[in-house]
């Protein structure tokens, strides 16, 4: 694929799919990949690749190809699996610049601790420059209620993470991109979104919602012309 293809979902496996995509396209990537954690949630719903590591170096080897020279990478991860995502990291030549930690009120599992936050690693490709205003390293996560993905994400403190990252008209890339809410939070604001997810209904459900944000941002921008005119 010799061009980027834009605000669309693409479904395979994203190592595959990402290495038919041109080298040094996009300018974020903020994804939350399998924890390797053999995840199961109440219902019984799991994660695909959630016990097997290794489509991990691979895919972010590709993910830093597809990155922009300066560009960063969110990646949410697992605790317990934090010495396997680092390697995969320091191979890939992206370096851990920050830690996020997403507070949440609920618990997401309990045995010697109650696990009431997720977190994720900043990550760069090369230097990029300092933020004006670096946002604050904890924030708030509420709670999706998982109906459309077992480990669905809230759009608006992804929302947050591409608003202090990126520009209008940045590519915003989420190669494990589920239900698509990192989709969604980019483009509300305005940035191009591609994600890539491998499950067909999942894939279905992330097209849906990116498709249902591009209608309301087209039906705020008329409503804004309607208002100056």
């Amino acid at each position: 694929m010799s061009h980027l293809p834009l605000d669309r979902v693409l479904q395979g496996d994203c190592i595959e799919v990402m290495r038919s995509l041109p080298s040094s396209s996009v300018d974020m990537i903020l994804t939350d990949p399998p924890y390797l954690v053999a995840y199961r949630d109440r219902a019984g719903r799991t994660v695909a690749n959630d016990s097997d590591p290794a489509w991990l170096k691979p895919a972010f080897a590709e993910m830093a190809r597809l990155l922009k020279p300066g560009g960063l990478c969110i990646s949410f991860y697992g605790w317990n699996a934090v010495e396997q995502f680092a390697a995969a990291w320091r191979e890939a030549d992206l370096r851990m610049v920050g830690h996020l930690t997403f507070v949440k009120d609920y618990p997401s599992s309990s045995r010697f601790l109650g696990h009431h936050h997720e977190q994720a690693y900043l990550l760069a490709k090369g230097h990029p420059p300092l933020p004006h205003r670096p946002i604050a390293d904890v924030r708030r996560f509420t709670y999706t209620g998982n109906t459309l993905h077992p480990t669905q994400k809230p759009v608006q403190p992804l929302a947050e993470l591409i608003a202090a990252f990126t520009r209008p008209g940045d590519v915003v890339l989420d190669p494990f991109c589920g239900s698509g809410s990192t989709l969604v939070a980019a483009r509300s604001l305005g940035r191009h979104a591609l994600g890539i997810e491998l499950d067909a209904g999942h894939r279905w459900t992330a097209a849906m919602r990116l498709a249902l944000a591009d209608a309301d941002r087209e039906a705020d921008s008329l409503a804004g012309r309607d208002e100056a005119a």
